[in-house]
């Protein structure tokens, strides 16, 4: 696939990326999908595309998502029977994506039970407003903990656009970056898109995820996936992606 890059489009193919570790598609939970048949839709719309596995992760947000293990696990439950029902074979796993605040930082201290992905990943978020204030803290708790924090979607933190020497800082404190693909497509705007290209780069990146909320994700996805110049942008780097399998 990688050497072909003479015409504009291509057969979308995101093999390449095997497992999608950033997704709300367990139904019900926060702002991504609401019933159990989209869930099904979705999750055979990105097995055509090439996905191999698909880790949930819907928000924990105090006051506005109060999810937990469990409002979380019974819904992959729900999820995986119906998969099995319908005869979609397709590997489905759940953790979360933690907003970086005080009370997640007082879940880390009390030992709380945290959902993990591969074999001890950690997704984590700040607000789009404005960095955690304990970031930093958080992620040496983390690692203390002898858990891998996972940034997620850096390139939307618009508060670091004059700041880009934050993201190397993160690398160093021993925090993973995660990016959304839609980025890469200016879904979310052309600062975002640039730095995360950049980020690809500059290797900065362990993984891509799909961040993937409702049908304008996926349709957006699709167009993405169609670009040979998006495949371009990875030639040579090796996302982690595939270790999750």
């Amino acid at each position: 696939m990688f050497s072909l890059f003479g015409s504009k489009k291509t057969t979308p193919d995101l093999s390449f990326i095997s497992a999608d570790m950033h997704s709300h598609l367990l139904p019900g939970l926060d702002d991504g999908l609401q019933e159990i048949e989209q869930t099904l839709q979705f999750v055979k719309e990105l097995q055509q595309l090439g996905y191999k596995k698909l880790i949930c992760s819907p928000h924990i947000l105090s006051g506005v998502y109060d999810n937990s293990p469990e409002t979380i696990l019974p819904k992959l439950e729900l999820v995986r029977a119906a998969l099995a029902e319908n005869n979609i074979d397709m590997p489905v796993e759940a953790a979360a994506e933690y907003m970086v605040d005080a009370d997640f930082e007082n879940y880390v201290n009390e030992g709380k039970q945290l959902l993990t992905f591969g074999k001890n990943l950690i997704l984590i978020e700040m607000s789009y407003a404005a960095a955690s204030n304990n970031i930093e803290q958080v992620i040496f708790q983390l690692r203390i903990k002898g858990l891998q924090p996972v940034l997620a979607h850096p390139e939307r933190y618009n508060y670091y656009l004059s700041n880009p020497q934050q993201y190397e800082r993160f690398v160093d404190l021993g925090c993973m970056l995660q990016i959304n693909l839609l980025s890469l497509l200016g879904y979310y705007g052309e600062p975002a898109k640039n730095i995360a290209q950049d980020l690809l780069k500059k290797n900065l990146i362990s993984f891509a995820g799909t961040d993937m909320h409702h049908d304008n994700h996926l349709n957006a996805l699709k167009s993405l996936a169609s670009k040979k110049s998006f495949y371009k942008l990875f030639e040579n780097i090796e996302l982690k992606n595939k270790e999750l399998l």
